[in-house]
């Protein structure tokens, strides 16, 4: 065997070398990705399942997202009332239940900030209540996996992901869907952007004075307040936080060509 012939040979074998080093390696890379996925929960599309933000995985990891053909729904009420901020095939008015909106999530990063946070809503359990939205589809795995991208990283102070039924009056006793729902819980060792209740006037006095890069805090309320005015629901907490909002302030709002 030539000097020609021995150095093709050897190139040959350093080739299937890497080949198989290559296969070997992006199989012990899928082996440990499937061992981190079962650390999370798997969707349950007929119930509520409940999951925590591990800031260390992927939005899909997260949500345990596996390849299907199922459709995502995700559930806004606050700022997706106004602005869902990605791609939907379809906006559908509805409520869950079991919960209500709350204004006590701090906002450091919109409308507020770490040295003055904010306020803005979150859901707390309360037996008996509903809360009104909307639901957005998205269909197909590309798409749900910019969508998830998307809202891990705008509702980042959120520590827990939920799916929860979902329910629309007309026709009446349809069937529930499913929808992902992000929620500040009350639990401070884990959400540390948990504020809590506090007094009307004190809720309505930080509001008031609050300001972050998206603008005053009040702009918020008022804009939720009149997104669910849209959807025909009356919710007598933020109506209330609103009026309170507007004596503090002193002064007609300008808000979207309208004076609230």
């Amino acid at each position: 065997m030539g000097f020609c012939e021995r150095e093709e040979l050897c190139c040959i074998q350093l080739s299937l070398f890497f080949l198989f080093f290559g296969l070997g390696f992006r199989h012990r890379e899928r082996e440990r990705e499937r061992e981190r996925l079962q650390i999370f929960e798997e969707e349950s599309w007929g119930g509520t399942t409940t999951t925590t933000k591990k800031s260390s995985y992927s939005a899909v990891q997260l949500l345990g997202v596996k390849e299907r053909e199922m459709v995502l729904w995700v559930f806004g009420y606050g700022s997706l009332l106004w602005k869902a901020g990605f791609d939907y095939e379809e906006r559908v008015v509805g409520f869950i239940k079991g919960y209500r909106r709350v204004f006590h999530q701090a906002s450091t990063d919109h409308r507020g900030t770490r040295e003055y946070p904010g306020r803005t809503v979150t859901l707390e359990r309360h037996e008996g209540e509903v809360t009104w939205g909307a639901a957005y589809r998205v269909s197909g795995k590309d798409e749900e996996q910019l969508v998830l991208s998307y809202l891990e990283m705008r509702e980042f102070e959120y520590d827990e992901r939920a799916f929860v039924d979902f329910y629309t009056e007309d026709p009446p006793c349809t069937q529930a869907i499913s929808v992902l729902v992000y929620i500040g819980s009350s639990n401070k060792s884990k959400n540390q952007y948990y504020l809590g209740p506090a007094p009307l006037e004190d809720m309505a006095s930080q509001i008031a004075k609050a300001v972050g890069p998206a603008g005053p805090n009040y702009e918020y309320l008022f804009r939720l307040e009149e997104a669910l005015y849209q959807i025909g629901c009356v919710d007598e907490h933020i109506i209330e936080l609103a009026e309170e909002v507007r004596k503090h302030l002193g002064h007609d709002v300008l808000l979207g060509g309208l004076l609230l």
